[in-house]
């Protein structure tokens, strides 16, 4: 049986969000920051890169990406969700806190977009054929993963996928509208750096909780 909660304590289930609850960094804003720097110089906003240069209509292109990326978070953050509830406590704890380690190291690893994702199907036009390309490039990226992590950490669905959507489009949206003329200007590996560092110190939370 559990204890009767403490002043200031608000009972959700089984868990107790007391008033160091409140305080906590926003899951909204944890995602956004994180997948908006995991998403520099990553395969997909390399495609999106391509689909610009290909197609020169930023709108439905714009439009793809939001719609690839929402359905696509949307399952990956579904699926952390239920890992949440699924999986012990202790186990689903190193689980996360070894997911974001293991996540800190692979964004360091530079990215490539293969022949086969970059290709896009014309007779699908230019907004069916960036949700297609899209979606398939995002399964099993890391910022897909990530997702699947934050949502798993946070337990806060709306939130997390609403962040890394936005996360997506902070960093697709430059990318095609006038990505050609800065992509090489990007200090890529110092922002991974920083994201590196984020994924670290979430790890960190995560464990001493």
């Amino acid at each position: 049986m559990l204890p009767p909660p403490g002043p200031g304590c608000i009972v959700i289930g089984s868990r107790f969000h007391g008033p160091a609850e409140k305080n906590k960094v926003s899951p909204f804003l944890v995602s956004t920051g994180v997948v908006a720097l995991a998403e520099i110089g990553d395969k997909t906003q390399l495609l999106s890169l391509v689909l610009a240069a290909r197609f020169k209509k930023p709108v439905p292109i714009i439009l793809g990406i939001f719609v690839a990326t929402l359905v696509n978070h949307g399952f990956a953050g579904a699926v952390g969700e239920w890992l949440s509830t699924a999986v012990s406590p202790a186990i689903m704890k190193w689980a996360v806190v070894a997911s974001f380690i293991g996540m800190a190291i692979w964004i360091l690893v530079p990215d490539k977009l293969d022949d086969e994702e970059a290709n896009t199907r014309r007779k699908f036009g230019v907004f069916v054929s960036t949700v297609i390309t899209f979606f398939i490039a995002e399964m099993g990226d890391k910022t897909q993963i990530a997702t699947v992590m934050l949502a798993a950490r946070y337990q806060d669905f709306f939130g997390v996928v609403a962040g890394t959507t936005l996360g997506m489009m902070l960093a697709n949206v430059p990318a095609v509208l006038v990505g050609h003329k800065f992509a090489g200007r990007l200090p890529t590996r110092a922002v991974h750096a920083v994201a590196a560092v984020i994924f670290l110190v979430l790890g960190v939370i995560t464990l001493m909780q």
